[in-house]
C-alpha cells in the first residue's frame, strides 16, 4: 500500500504501513489539502500565495517552495537526491499532486457513495465509506475560501449516503436498528425532510406508529415555526398513510422479497428447463443465445460475459451445419451500440466472417428465398453494427439492405435492429450529425409505439450527441433525461455512463464552468467506464478529452505517458511535441499520421491534425484537413460524440482558410 491522504476530518497523510507522515506546520497541512481540492490538477505558485495568506508576505513565493520542499521529503523520503518527485510535482507554473483514485479518503467516499449496489451488497460498503470519516472534512480549513465548496459538497454528500444508508436498512427489514442513528441525523440536520420521514417510517415499521406520528408533527413544527413552510409532498402523504395504516408501509422486506420470489423462480424454471431439455438439442444454444443478450445490457460485468461466450455460441452452432440455426442464434444478439469503436476488434471481425458464411449458406437452401428475409435482414444488421469504423468493409449495403427488408416486412424490432446497423455507418464523411439525429427519432419513435425499450434509449442517446454536436443543449438535455428515466426504469445501469460524460462536455462547451470545473467533470465521467466492460470507450478518452479542454482554453496539454493515449495517440502527439518545443519530431509525427477513423471523433480528430499543420505550415496537410472538415462547418467538433469537443468546426476552417491565403472559405452544413 502506497502513500494515503485523510481529508475527512483534520488534514493527514500515511504511509504504506499506515503510520501518521509528520507534515510539520499548518501552512505545510494546507499546502497539501490545498492541492488534494484540485483533484490532479496543476495549483499555480501564485493561487498557493493568495489561499495560505491574506497579505503575502514578500517571500512568500519562495515560503510555498519550501513547503513544498519539506512535503516532498516526507512524503518521499526514499527518493534519490536530484531525482523528480512522483508524488507531488512540479508543472508549469506550479504542483499538483499525482495521487491514485484511491488514494485520499474523501475520493473513495465518492465511489462508495455513487457505486450502484443492491441493499444487502451495499449496506456494508456504506457503513465502511461512513466510518472513514473523522470530524469535518478539511476540519483545520474551514474558514479558508479555498476549501468552503469542496466541505460543502462533502457534507452534502455524506448525509446523503446517511439517507441511503437507513433506507438499505429499511429494504433489509433492519427498522428498529435503524431508528437511533436516524434520530441523531435528524436532530442533527432538522431541515432535512427526508431524515424525518426515514425516522417516521422506521419507528412506524418498529411498531411505535404513535413515535412516527409524534415525529412528524416535531417535523412540521419547526418547518412552519423556523422557516415558515408547510412539510413537502413526502412527510404528508407518509402521515396519511401511517394515519390509515397503508399496506404498503408495511413492505419493510418488500425488495428483498421480490428479489427472493425472482431467485426462487429463476431457480426452479432452470432446473426444470436442465432436466427436460436434452444436453445436445439446439434448443439450448438459441436459449443461450437469447440469455446472452439479456446478460449484455444489464452492466460491465454482464457485457464482459456476454461477449466472452457469444463467439463461442456462434462457433457451436456452426458444427451443427445447421444454416438456419446459426443465422438465429447470431440475429438474436441485437444488443445496439451506441459508441462506434469496437470493444473486441478480433472478435468482431469473427463475427462479420461468420454472418457472411452463414448469408451465403441460406442462399443454397432449397426453400423459397423470402422464407429467410427476416434472419438475412438480422445477418445484415449484425455485419453493420460489428464492422463500425471498418471503411474498406460491407457495412453501408449491408445496413441498407437490413433497412429495406424490415420495412418491406413491417417488422418493427427488426427495423429496430437494422437502424441500429444504420447508425453505426453514417460516418463516411464528417458532417452528419443531423442524419444521425434523424436515426435518432426514427428509433425514439418506433421503440416508443412497439415498447422496445433498449431501441428507445439508443435513440435518445443518438440524439443527445446529434443535438450536442448542432450545438442543441436544451434538446440534448431532454434526450439526456429521458434516457436515465428509461435506464432507471427498466434497469440500463450503463446509459449513466454515457450521460455523465455528456454534462461534462455540456460544462465544457457552455462555458458555464471554469476549465478546472470542467476538468473535474470529466475525470469524474471517466471514473464511471471503470468497470463498465467497454474497452474501445475506455482507454485514451479522458487524456483526449483534456487535451481538447486545454487546449481551447489555452492552458498546457495534460502530462501523459505515450500508452496513455490509447488509440488517439497518433493525433495528439504532433500537439503535444509542439506543446513541448519539440518542432521536428512534430513535423515527422504529423507526416506520418493516418486519416482519422470515420467515427464519432472524426472532426476532434481532424482538428487536432489541423491545429498541428497550422503551427508547421504543412500547407497539403492543410487542405485536406479544410477538405475533410468543410461539411461539419454548422457542429461543434467533437461535440457528436457526446464526451468532448474542440469548439466550433468553423473556427478552425476560418483559421485555415487564413493561413491558406483566404482562398478556402467555409460553407455551412448541408447534411
Amino acid at each position: 500500500m502506497g502513500i494515503a491522504f485523510g481529508v475527512l476530518g483534520p488534514v493527514t497523510a500515511w504511509d504504506g504501513a499506515g503510520c501518521a507522515i509528520a507534515l510539520k506546520g499548518p501552512r505545510h497541512r494546507a499546502v497539501l489539502a490545498r492541492l488534494i481540492v484540485a483533484r490532479g490538477r496543476v495549483v499555480p505558485v501564485t493561487r498557493l500565495v493568495d489561499d495560505l495568506w491574506d497579505e503575502p508576505p514578500a517571500g512568500a513565493v519562495g515560503a510555498v517552495r519550501t513547503f513544498v520542499a519539506a512535503l516532498r521529503r516526507a512524503l518521499e523520503p526514499d527518493r534519490p537526491p536530484r531525482t523528480p518527485a512522483r508524488l507531488l510535482v512540479t508543472e508549469g507554473p506550479g504542483y499538483a499532486l499525482r495521487a491514485g483514485a484511491d488514494a485520499v479518503d474523501a475520493w473513495r467516499f465518492e465511489h462508495a457513495v455513487a457505486a450502484d449496489l443492491s441493499p444487502e451488497d451495499g449496506l456494508g460498503r456504506l457503513e465502511q465509506a461512513l466510518g472513514w470519516w473523522r470530524g469535518p472534512a478539511y476540519a483545520e480549513f474551514a474558514d479558508q475560501d479555498w476549501a468552503r465548496a469542496e466541505r460543502s459538497r462533502l457534507a452534502e454528500l455524506r448525509l446523503h449516503a446517511v439517507e441511503r444508508h437507513a433506507r438499505m436498512r429499511l429494504a433489509l427489514g433492519r427498522a428498529a436498528e435503524a431508528v437511533p442513528d436516524l434520530d441523531a441525523h435528524a436532530a442533527g440536520h432538522p431541515w432535512r425532510e427526508e431524515a424525518w420521514r426515514l425516522l417516521a417510517l422506521a419507528l412506524y415499521r418498529s411498531g411505535r406508529q404513535g413515535d412516527a406520528l409524534a415525529v412528524l408533527r416535531r417535523a412540521r413544527a419547526l418547518l412552519v415555526d423556523e422557516l415558515g413552510v408547510d412539510p413537502g409532498p413526502g412527510l404528508r402523504r407518509l402521515e396519511t398513510d401511517i394515519l390509515r395504516q397503508a399496506d404498503h408501509l408495511e413492505s419493510s422486506h418488500l425488495g428483498s422479497s421480490v428479489r427472493g420470489t425472482a431467485e426462487r423462480v429463476w431457480a426452479e424454471v432452470t432446473a426444470a428447463y436442465d432436466r427436460t431439455v436434452a444436453s445436445g438439442a439446439r434448443a439450448r444454444l438459441e436459449s443461450t443465445a437469447g440469455l446472452l443478450r439479456d446478460l449484455a445490457v444489464t452492466g460491465g460485468g454482464g457485457l464482459r460475459a456476454a461477449r466472452e461466450h457469444r463467439m463461442a455460441a456462434v462457433e457451436a452452432a456452426e458444427e451443427l451445419g445447421d444454416a438456419e440455426l446459426t443465422a438465429r442464434v447470431i440475429g438474436a444478439f441485437d444488443v445496439p451500440a451506441i459508441w462506434t469503436r469496437s470493444d473486441d476488434p478480433g472478435q468482431a471481425a469473427r463475427i462479420v466472417a461468420a454472418a457472411g458464411r452463414t448469408l451465403a449458406a441460406l442462399a443454397t437452401l432449397a426453400t423459397l428465398p423470402s422464407d429467410h428475409e427476416a434472419a438475412r435482414a438480422r445477418l445484415l444488421a449484425t455485419i453493420a453494427l460489428e464492422s463500425r469504423g471498418d471503411r474498406f468493409g460491407d457495412g453501408p449495403r449491408a445496413a441498407r439492405q437490413a433497412e429495406e427488408i424490415a420495412r418491406r416486412l413491417n417488422d418493427p424490432a427488426l427495423l429496430a435492429f437494422a437502424l441500429s446497423g444504420l447508425f453505426m455507418q453514417t460516418f463516411e464523411r464528417t458532417g452528419l450529425a443531423a442524419r444521425r439525429d434523424e436515426i435518432g427519432a426514427d428509433l425514439v419513435d418506433l421503440s416508443a409505439r412497439h415498447g422496445l425499450v433498449t431501441f428507445e434509449v439508443l435513440g435518445h442517446l443518438i440524439r443527445m450527441q446529434a443535438r450536442s454536436a448542432l450545438a442543441d443543449f436544451t434538446a440534448a438535455d431532454a434526450h439526456a433525461a429521458e434516457a436515465e428515466r428509461l435506464a432507471v426504469r427498466h434497469e440500463r445501469p450503463l446509459v449513466g455512463v454515457f450521460t455523465a460524460w455528456y454534462r461534462a462536455l455540456r460544462l465544457d462547451a457552455t462555458g458555464r464552468a471554469t476549465a478546472e470545473e470542467a476538468e473535474a467533470a470529466y475525470r469524474d465521467a471517466a471514473a464511471r467506464l471503470d468497470g463498465a466492460g467497454m474497452p474501445g470507450m475506455e482507454h485514451g478518452l479522458l487524456p483526449l478529452a483534456l487535451l481538447c479542454l486545454r487546449l481551447r482554453h489555452g492552458q498546457h496539454p495534460p502530462d501523459v505517458e505515450p500508452a496513455d493515449w490509447g488509440p488517439y495517440a497518433p493525433w495528439a502527439r504532433p500537439v503535444v511535441l509542439l506543446a513541448r518545443g519539440r518542432r521536428a519530431e512534430a513535423a515527422a509525427a504529423l507526416r506520418a499520421l493516418p486519416e482519422p477513423p470515420r467515427d464519432l471523433l472524426t472532426e476532434a480528430l481532424w482538428c487536432l491534425t489541423a491545429r498541428a499543420a497550422l503551427t508547421l505550415g504543412d500547407r497539403t496537410t492543410m487542405e485536406r484537413a479544410h477538405a475533410a472538415l468543410l461539411p461539419a462547418a454548422g457542429e461543434l467538433a467533437g461535440a457528436g460524440s457526446g464526451v468532448l469537443t474542440l469548439g466550433p468546426v468553423a473556427a478552425h476552417l476560418d483559421d485555415l482558410a487564413a493561413a491558406l491565403g483566404g482562398a478556402l472559405g467555409a460553407e455551412p452544413n448541408r447534411s
